[in-house]
This record gives structure tokens, sequence and C-alpha cells, in this order.
């Protein structure tokens, strides 16, 4: 079910979202070369206790995985798309680094990600997380009154084909609220003109997922979460929370 939210709802979305934000600038600050992303995962977690928020990823545990997710961030490292686990491993010079991260706050949710490289960039790598972050705002763009999903779809995908990048099956955004995900889903290629009409009130989040290589991925074995390129090509993920209003798209998910 959709449930459009009033100005109040997105007043507080909002807050929530300012907490995301505040998160992930703490966290890319201090992603240098050497920390792990289990301590990235704590700064995480400083943050969301300064704020008064919880997580929002710590335990769930949807219908696909087998056991709840352990950390309050998802860190994805160069191959790996989205829902990895934070460890104890140290980034190296180079990595391409996604963060996920949602909170509670007084209720409603804040989600978003971000995705950059800790230490010296490969120049491939800086354009693939450049193209994914324009596809991220071609989506915003387009989520606008009389819009359809399939329009937000279309802006996304565009980009990520026009740039030869995979995008992976079955993975995009989705509705967000009182749950993390909500209905609609929000997929990352798809017709124009086809789906949802979009409507104010209607919040959702846009996350682009774009891979250097083919569009197979696959789940690991080892913990039935983590989502990698099959061809070990580097992926980039990139995402906002936003609300649809009669003045256009607001993005909740800025400091």
């Amino acid at each position: 079910m959709i449930v459009r939210k009033s100005p109040r709802d997105i007043e507080g979305l909002r807050e929530a979202g300012r907490v995301v934000a505040l998160a992930h600038e703490a966290m890319q600050a201090h992603a240098t070369i050497g920390v792990t992303t289990r301590e990235l995962d704590e700064v995480a977690r400083d943050v969301m206790k300064e704020h008064g928020a919880t997580s929002a990823f710590l335990d769930y545990h949807p219908h696909f995985a087998p056991s709840p997710f352990p950390g309050v961030i998802c860190a994805s490292v160069n191959d790996v798309i989205v829902h990895g686990w934070p460890n104890d491993v140290p980034l190296e010079d180079g990595d391409l680094v996604s963060i996920d991260f949602g909170v509670f706050k007084d209720g409603w949710v804040g989600d978003a990600a971000r995705s950059y490289v800790v230490g010296t960039p490969a120049e491939a790598d800086l354009t693939l997380i450049e193209r994914t972050t324009a596809a991220l705002h071609a989506g915003i763009d387009a989520a606008v009154p009389g819009n359809r999903l399939g329009d937000i779809a279309h802006a996304i995908g565009t980009i990520g084909r026009e740039a030869g990048y995979g995008i992976p099956e079955g993975w995009g955004g989705h509705g967000v609220g009182r749950e993390m995900h909500e209905d609609p889903s929000v997929p990352n290629e798809g017709p124009p003109g086809r789906g949802l009409k979009l409507k104010p009130g209607l919040v959702i989040a846009i996350e682009p997922m774009f891979h250097a290589g083919g569009d197979d991925a696959f789940t690991l074995d080892e913990d039935g979460w983590t989502v990698r390129t099959a061809d070990g090509s580097r992926a980039a993920h990139v995402e906002h929370t936003i609300a649809i209003t009669e003045d256009g798209p607001r993005i909740l998910t800025e400091p």
C-alpha cells in the first residue's frame, strides 16, 4: 500500500534524513587508508546516539536473507554492489567504497548512500561515481507531479547505458516512511511514461547502482547478503530520499 505523506510528515522525514547526512559526512571524513569499515560503522553509531536516532539496518531481516543484518551501515568495497557487511579489513589505497545508511528518528526513516575513493583514485572509478551520481540527480529531476515511476527509471537507466555500464537487475529504490522499505519499488531502468503516476506526498528513495562491467551479479553464499559483480568489475551506489511536492522534488537526506 502506498501512503502519501503530509507536509508535517515530510518535516519528520527531513529530520531523520539530516541525521543520515551528518553521519555520511562524518564517515567520509574518517574513511582513509588503513581504516576499517567496522570503524566507519562505529562512527555512524556515534552520530546516531548524538542525535537520538536508532538504526534502520541493524538486525533487519528481510525474506531473502538467512540472518539479520549485523551492522548499522552497509559497507560495499570495490566489486561489492550493495549489502556488504562491516568488517575488520583495512581499506587500501584506491579502494572504491559505497556506504548505505539508514536511521529511525521520532518514528520516521532516513536512508541514503554515497560512493567515494579512499586514497589515490583511478580515473575510471571517479567517472563511474560521477555518472552514477548524475543518474541519481536525473532521477530526482524526473520526480515531479504528473510524471510516472517509469520516467525516473528511464532517466537513470539512460545515463548508465550511454556510459556503457551494467545495471543489476532487480535492485533499486523504494518508498520511505514509517518503515525503511515501503511501496512503491523504484527501478533503475525501464520505459518512460509507464507505472505509478507521481503525486505530491509520495516519499521515495532513488538509488542508482552501476557496474563498470556487465549486468550480472550474485549474492555470496557465505552471508546471504553481500551482492557482488559477477565479472569482478567495480560498482558504485548512490541514494537520496526525496519527497515529491507541488514545487518539485525535495531532497530529504542532505546536511
